[in-house]
């Protein structure tokens, strides 16, 4: 047996293992494809009003203060629970009109807080990310965020 690895050698060891990562790989993303749209979310719920409210999250790029399953930035409350937070499960209409009067009462002016912009959302446009915030609370979180705060 040879002391060294020869060059072919080597050669067969970075296609071989590269080949082996490669495949890994591909069956990693077939995988969470699989998960999704199997077990996490259900896309039968998903409607134009959601899609809409989903539009309205990333215009007005929410994602650069708030997080949304633990993505996007900590300056402000994590939104994947805040349909629960509001009490959506129990009480949808008031849930609803709660986070409407939130919005349109931002900049609240409390002293100490960081201040949300006001957005001058249309009643439509509330709705709709309200759609998208119910939508949103119904996925598997997976225990995400760790405490009902966010």
């Amino acid at each position: 047996m040879a002391e060294r690895l020869t060059k072919s050698a080597a050669r067969n060891v970075f296609y071989g293992g590269s080949a082996f990562f490669f495949a890994i790989f591909i069956g990693l993303t077939a995988h969470s494809h699989y998960y999704m749209a199997t077990t996490s979310t259900d896309a039968s719920t998903l409607t134009s009003s959601v899609a809409r409210g989903k539009h309205v999250w990333e215009k007005n790029s929410c994602i650069n203060c708030h997080t949304l399953l633990g993505e996007g930035a900590y300056f402000a409350p994590e939104v994947g629970n805040v349909w629960d937070r509001w009490g959506g499960k129990e009480d949808p209409a008031s849930a609803r009109e709660t986070l409407k009067a939130w919005m349109q009462s931002q900049p609240s002016g409390a002293e100490g807080r960081r201040q949300m912009p006001q957005f001058n959302l249309t009643d439509q446009e509330l709705n709709d990310l309200a759609d998208f915030l119910q939508w949103v609370s119904t996925i598997k979180r997976q225990d995400w965020p760790p405490n009902k705060a966010g």
